[in-house]
């Protein structure tokens, strides 16, 4: 298990990238292995967000239950 100090991690309050865990867990996202990685924290969030939508979409629309 790596150690979160020696990581990047994104900061949500402020949108910007930190090394290690500075900021309080609710702010803060990752761990990120590169600096990079850490700012593209909220394209990655975005994403998988779409993602759990569309699997709650297809798992509601198999079992009958679709949009009303």
């Amino acid at each position: 298990m790596s150690n979160g100090d020696e990581k990047y991690w994104y900061n949500l309050a402020t949108g910007q990238v930190e090394f290690g865990m500075i900021s309080a867990s609710a702010d803060r996202v990752g761990p990120f292995d590169t600096e990079a990685e850490a700012a593209n924290a909220p394209e990655k969030l975005r994403e998988r967000a779409r993602a759990w939508a569309d699997e709650d979409a297809a798992e509601d629309a198999a079992k009958g239950r679709g949009a009303e």
